[in-house]
């Protein structure tokens, strides 16, 4: 059964194994699945709800979250998707299940729920092998449209040994792409079956976040970013050399786009200011389109003073050609000399203007990104330290199936006065999630925001 296209709610509960939930979600999206994310109370003890939500690029439906923005998510959630899949399911949530007690977001959307649901044991052995888990395990298989999952024997966190472990999240892939799976099933069902128009999911569905009119993240008062503001460069700059030819570079924009669905995801109003790219902005992401780095210079120092985050993520061109030609260069075959000017520093000269404003009550952190293909540390220590930035991604496009035009990068965070962390390979929007919690500490610490 392909999983492209597919919409999975995953609900989240407390038990260790939440952790593995990240990793399930990641894998659904590579199968090209929209993923969005429910959690207990509990859940976000293990594993931040902003993890979630930078990751499936949607608010998560927390029990504390905002009711009167969106009062029906308890049934909008559920309905909007084709599969329900709670992983993992401690013995409390199951308990709950099988006696029809909903009081928090994964019991609510297991209630309301009208798709094929998928439930995945995790707890330690004793609790499994109770007469109550096993009495509500065997409850919860007798309802119709409910899978429930073994939960395979093996050393469990606690040090024990013995049934209750999480099935592994490309076991749960797996399963759910077999010709068993649930999803398979209604598949089947559905072709051999007309559309009786009585089923709640046949009313029209909002499309899917980010570009869902039912899930406006910047709207939604519990998220971290609300009311705040990110300024973004994307993209590449072209410098003309005539009205055909320019100076450009390979930037593709996908870690921009990364950047921005994550920041809208937790909430910011999303300002971009792009050069030429081929990745695209979701909708909800305001953007302003230039082309040389002069424009990108002008349009961002006119946004700059709003800003609560300005992020350079841009390939600039540091160099220019003096003078571009009218019309079309000819081709003489002759050698061509072009005389080049430097460009404006967009990222030296925001930092400047912050400095100059002398507003202390408003604090703007600033981050820079770093391109660079030898001496990592040294040039990217170098940068930071004149750019006056507060961070700067150090990122280098030289690992095979990494960088300009993929999903992975290389990349570490640096900040002034601390020690350069190694590089890592991983995805762009791990990349994104980075940035995000580091200017949110950021602007907690300096504003003395709480979590409260």
């Amino acid at each position: 059964m392909e999983l492209a296209g597919k919409k999975i709610l995953l609900g989240v509960s407390g038990g260790i194994a939440a952790y593995k939930s990240c990793e399930l979600l990641r894998l659904l999206q590579k199968k090209g699945a929209t993923v969005r994310v429910c959690m207990t109370d509990a859940a976000t003890e293990f594993v931040a709800p902003l993890t979630f939500a930078s990751l499936s690029k949607c608010p998560v439906y927390l029990k504390s979250g905002a009711v009167e923005a969106r009062p029906f998510q308890h049934i909008d959630f559920p309905h909007w998707a084709d599969l329900y899949l709670v992983v993992p399911a401690t013995a409390n949530a199951i308990g709950k299940f099988a006696c029809g007690i909903a009081d928090d977001p994964v019991s609510l959307c297991f209630m309301s729920c009208t798709c094929p649901r998928v439930i995945a044991p995790a707890m330690n052995v004793a609790m499994y092998n109770s007469p109550a888990v096993k009495r509500n395990l065997e409850v919860l298989r007798s309802f119709e449209g409910t899978t429930v999952l073994e939960s395979p024997a093996g050393v469990l966190a606690c040090g024990e040994v013995g049934q209750g472990r999480l099935m592994e999240p490309a076991e749960i892939v797996e399963f759910l792409e077999g010709e068993g799976s649930p999803l398979a099933a209604a598949a089947r069902a559905s072709s051999a079956t007309p559309s009786s128009g009585g089923h709640p999911r046949n009313a029209p569905e909002p499309p899917a976040f980010p570009v869902a009119q039912d899930i406006d993240p910047t709207l939604d008062e519990t998220l971290p970013g609300h009311g705040k503001k990110l300024l973004l460069t994307a993209g590449r700059t072209e410098e003309a050399i005539d009205p055909v030819r320019y100076i450009s570079n390979r930037s593709s924009g996908k870690t921009a786009v990364a950047l921005a669905s994550v920041f809208y995801a937790n909430g910011f109003e999303v300002e971009v200011v792009a050069g030429p790219m081929e990745a695209k902005f979701a909708d909800g992401i305001h953007v302003t389109r230039v082309r040389s780095a002069q424009e990108m210079h002008d349009a961002v120092m006119a946004r700059q003073p709003s800003a609560d985050v300005i992020v350079h993520c841009a390939a600039v061109a540091d160099y220019r050609p003096k003078t571009a030609a009218a019309e079309k260069i000819k081709d003489s075959r002759s050698q061509l000399s072009i005389e080049l000017v430097p460009n404006p520093n967009i990222l030296r000269d925001c930092t400047a203007a912050r400095t100059a404003s002398g507003n202390e009550d408003k604090r703007q952190v600033i981050v820079g990104f770093a391109l660079e293909t030898d001496h990592f540390k040294e040039h990217a220590a170098e940068k930071l330290t004149k750019s006056g930035a507060d961070a700067l991604l150090l990122n280098a496009p030289v690992a095979s199936g990494s960088g300009f035009g993929h999903d992975d990068v290389r990349y570490t965070l640096i900040r002034p006065g601390t020690e350069i962390p190694e590089m890592k390979l991983g995805g762009k929007v791990d990349l994104a999630t980075e940035i995000v919690e580091f200017a949110l500490n950021e602007l907690q610490e300096s504003r003395g925001e709480t979590d409260a």
